[in-house]
């Protein structure tokens, strides 16, 4: 996650932005995200827990919730996001969400919002989360269009609206894909106008229904032009003196693709800025990200769904997390990741961290494997002079090298 705003409004006064906490085995524990649920009121077209609206079978109860809670916690875990699916469909939602704020987590709750009503507001608002997130796909019929609901969009817009009139620390999530990237400016000025505190733009990563749809990812000047307005909203913001927050996830690039575009507009930023980037380090995945699913098996992170490193039914979470017998888990917690293709050589891996590994694995069956989502060129990376790169593994190869990274 690239905390967009947080550098810019550090270069604006002059301060330091704190680096990432140290990884688990130094003390501090991953952000988890955790999908309670996997049913879904929705069948949104790049849902990568590939939800449905029927109850699945062998998810956590309650009672083994608060056991995994009691460990997380122990563990150094001070960030609880709570996913689905739609979390609000789960009858205990509120039960887990009151016990983990009386346990002092931060305690986040990601929602398509079209069941934050009238009905249930003030039991949203007395458990006191600290951060509610509604996914918004564009406007009113592309975001119905994604949703494959009429009317989902005026549902999701009313539950924010809710959460805002009560006090509640609200924000849109937005997933950029070739079918949207044009309404990104009228999302923008839609968070403008309805005062909206945080923006998070997440980039299309080649998981669940995402993957299936992995032929509409953004070209990617598209992407460039689209993280340029990112790049230019949150400035003015800075400028203006206004506190909303604008952040990005799944392309680690965005952090390089920052540097470049503050020597375009704030040369005399540029030091300190790369000297700010190289602090935050790019990707986290199976270090300070973490996942749990609905049935408790955990993954390096929310796109890793169909990479288990072990369930929780089985073993406590904090030792699943820092096993390192598992081949992908060794290599990203590696101080240096095995890396090939042209992150190995980029000049900026230090920034990026080698950016998405699932990406790599999802389309060439090797997690190692340059990143096929970094929009930044060769030479803009430094590794022009490269030789012709071998061409990717076909998709359908997957599972055969799934097999092959478990056997070593």
């Amino acid at each position: 996650m690239f905390r967009l705003s947080r550098y810019l409004h550090a270069l604006k006064q002059g301060a330091i932005v704190p680096p990432k906490p140290k990884p688990v085995m130094q003390g501090s524990g991953p952000v988890v995200i955790w999908n309670l649920i996997r049913r879904c009121n929705l069948a949104c077209k790049h849902c990568y827990a590939t939800s449905a609206d029927i109850d699945f079978p062998g998810e956590l109860d309650t009672e083994q919730v608060f056991t995994v809670m009691d460990d997380l916690k122990s563990f150094g875990v001070s960030v609880l996001i709570l996913s689905g699916g739609e979390p609000l469909l789960r009858p205990d939602i509120f039960e887990i969400s009151r016990r983990a704020k009386e346990m002092g987590f931060y305690v986040g709750l990601s929602s398509n919002g079209t069941l934050i009503t009238e009905d249930n507001i003030d039991a949203i608002d007395a458990i006191g989360y600290d951060y509610v997130g509604v996914s918004l796909d564009g406007m009113r019929a592309t975001h119905d269009c994604f949703r494959r609901k009429q009317g989902a969009f005026d549902e999701s817009m009313r539950g924010i609206r809710l959460c805002q009139e009560i006090g509640i620390k609200v924000g849109l999530r937005f997933t950029l894909t070739q079918d949207n990237a044009l309404e990104l400016p009228d999302l923008l000025q839609l968070m403008r106008d309805e005062e909206i505190d945080k923006f998070y733009l997440s980039h299309l990563n080649y998981a669940g229904r995402g993957n299936r749809n992995r032929d509409s990812d953004l070209h990617h000047q598209m992407t460039r032009r689209a993280m340029d307005l990112l790049f230019e909203t949150c400035w003015q913001d800075v400028q203006d003196g206004i506190r909303r927050e604008f952040v990005t996830g799944n392309n680690d690039a965005d952090g390089v693709y920052l540097l470049q575009w503050a020597k375009q507009h704030l040369p005399e930023h540029v030091e300190t800025l790369r000297k700010q980037l190289l602090r935050w380090g790019g990707n986290s995945s199976g270090i300070n990200i973490a996942n749990i699913d609905n049935l408790g098996t955990v993954h390096p992170d929310t796109m890793w769904w169909d990479y288990s490193i072990g369930n929780v039914k089985q073993r406590p979470f904090s030792e699943i997390w820092q096993d390192t017998s598992d081949p992908l888990m060794a290599g990203l917690k590696a101080r240096q990741r095995p890396l090939e293709g042209r992150c190995a050589s980029c000049s900026h891996l230090p920034i990026c961290g080698g950016n998405s590994r699932t990406r790599a694995w999802q389309l060439t069956g090797n997690p190692w494997a340059e990143d096929p989502g970094c929009y930044l060129s060769d030479e803009e990376i430094g590794v022009a002079n490269m030789p012709e790169r071998v061409s990717v593994t076909p998709y359908r190869r997957r599972q055969e090298a799934q097999k092959e990274l478990r056997s070593r």
